[in-house]
């Protein structure tokens, strides 16, 4: 596995020219708050046009739409869960979003992607647990044979983007995946 497809930044994901970005959607698909919202904001009206006709999405799927006016070619929506305290199959249904992600991607072809910290928001998942859950996911799937050769964490802050990389390193000198 080529450790150079994953790349952690701190950027806003709705300026980014990539094949497609993942936005942190609620079950209706309708647009919300945080990532969802910024998203809904860049692309237009068209996105939310678009996505009223998805009959929205289960926790831990994944659909995609066009991006309008966004620079990157499509968005692909996911639902995170909730955090409840963990026994709610949580870590599942967030380990679910990434790899379904990933796999509506390679099957659609796409060479680039990026991902916002899903659920980590008012979806109140403990953000470590998160990146843990995402980087494993992801290092997992890369373990096959792919077309996406660049996946992004995009990060809201700095400190964000610290923890991706510092969970990112213990990952390859544990050898996890």
């Amino acid at each position: 596995m080529n450790q150079e497809v994953i790349e952690i930044i701190q950027d806003d994901i709705t300026r980014l020219s990539v094949d497609a970005i993942v936005n942190a959607a609620n079950v209706s698909l309708l647009g919300g708050g945080g990532v969802d919202g910024a998203i809904h904001r860049a692309a237009g009206p068209e996105l939310l046009a678009e996505c009223r006709t998805l009959n929205g999405c289960a926790t831990g799927e994944a659909k995609m739409t066009g991006a309008y006016q966004l620079p990157a070619k499509y968005v692909i929506h996911t639902v995170g869960p909730i955090w409840q305290g963990g026994d709610q199959n949580e870590e599942q249904l967030l380990a679910n979003c990434y790899r379904n992600c990933l796999k509506l991607a390679d099957a659609k072809g796409l060479q680039s992607i990026s991902f916002p910290a899903i659920s980590t928001g008012v979806y109140r998942f403990p953000f470590e647990h998160a990146c843990r859950i995402a980087l494993v996911e992801t290092l997992g799937f890369l373990q096959q044979k792919t077309s996406l050769n660049k996946i992004i964490f995009c990060c809201f802050s700095a400190a964000d983007r610290t923890s991706y990389q510092k969970t990112l390193s213990q990952l390859m000198n544990q050898d996890v995946v």
